[in-house]
């Protein structure tokens, strides 16, 4: 980022929130009354986190301010606006991001005991730097009429011959791919690791392109017969307003890989208080209602998203996949081990 950047990130973060808390050293009885407000920056860009939020301001009168960009954006801004930024929270996709983010100290822990109790230990970082929402799944989707499941159990599989020309993929560069290959690091070892990347790269039906939702348009379309992607692509594909993403997502089936071993890889969508939350009580209140029974709803009916509150209702078509074992991996690990999964992918050639 250069400086004339900066300089407007500064500018940007004064313009938005600076009137949003008094000065420090103001005198108490010159302050004037302001309003109860909770700074969120969110990489998340859905509609239903624009309605919940709403809905945290209707029951609570804190006002939320939120700031979306992309994950990277949000982490060098707060960490050009330091002891200045008004951040209070910080969501974004991918447990390895909220951990780089806590690596930089730009969260610090908090003790919820409501926290503790909706958002079990698996899904959360165990000294309170951040909790997960929501969960995902990153899954195979294979041809309805040309693959049998069977033939695929595991990610493994998809470095059989078999499978040459087969495989549909996205790039190195994103970051479900990097925590995927990172928990293949945690869990089986660096070696093992780069066996499956290469076999993965000998096996691709085209050079890595697209987003998930093009994966499958593309085993549609007969590319290659099997794809790799997040469970929640799958239920906006099946409701779009796009009649080929429909037909897309008809025409294949899902994998849950891995349950005979250590579980199909998940990774999440979570929240963490600033380091220098000028809200902080706001901001906890603010994550307490997100895993709140009303909000895990929310994200379940209207993302297809796993819910991390245990009991709740997942969206119809997350019901009929039926219960898969999931990797219980400390999902810090994804971010532990991201830099090795990307030094990897360069190895192995995978573009």
């Amino acid at each position: 980022m250069n400086l004339l950047r900066i300089s407007k990130v500064v500018i940007l973060s004064t313009l938005l929130f600076g009137m949003c808390t008094p000065e420090k050293g103001e005198n108490a009885e010159n302050q004037q009354v302001t309003e109860e407000v909770v700074n969120v920056y969110t990489h998340r860009h859905y509609e239903p986190d624009q309605k919940l939020f709403e809905a945290f301001e209707k029951s609570t009168g804190i006002k939320v301010n939120v700031v979306n960009a992309s994950a990277d954006e949000l982490i060098n801004r707060m960490e050009m606006e330091a002891e200045a930024s008004p951040a209070d929270v910080l969501i974004t996709v991918d447990a390895g991001r909220l951990h780089r983010a806590k690596e930089k100290k730009l969260l610090q822990p908090i003790e919820s005991q409501i926290l503790n109790e909706n958002i079990p230990p698996v899904f959360r970082e165990k000294q309170g730097y951040w909790f997960g929402l929501t969960y995902r799944a990153r899954v195979i989707a294979y041809a309805l009429d040309r693959v049998d499941p069977g033939a695929v159990p595991d990610y493994e599989s998809l470095t059989d011959p078999q499978w040459k020309e087969k495989v549909l993929i996205r790039s190195s560069g994103n970051i479900y791919n990097q925590s995927l290959l990172a928990s293949i690091i945690a869990g089986t070892g660096t070696e093992n690791a780069r066996d499956w990347a290469s076999g993965v790269v000998a096996n691709m039906a085209r050079e890595p392109k697209g987003n998930d939702r093009d994966q499958v348009k593309a085993v549609a379309a007969g590319v290659g017969d099997l794809a790799v992607l997040n469970t929640y692509y799958i239920g906006k594909m099946l409701t779009s307003d796009n009649a080929e993403e429909v037909a897309a997502g008809e025409a294949i089936g899902v994998i849950f890989p891995n349950q005979s071993g250590r579980g199909t890889h998940i990774n999440v969508s979570g929240a963490g208080v600033a380091s220098h939350a000028p809200n902080k009580e706001n901001a906890i209140r603010f994550i307490e209602y997100l895993s709140s029974a009303d909000a895990q709803k929310v994200f379940a009916e209207a993302n297809f998203e796993f819910p991390v509150r245990p009991g709740t209702a997942k969206a119809a078509l997350l019901e009929s996949w039926g219960d898969f074992k999931i990797d219980t991996l400390d999902l810090g690990q994804l971010g532990v081990h991201n830099r090795e999964a990307v030094m990897l992918f360069d190895e192995v050639g995978w573009k």
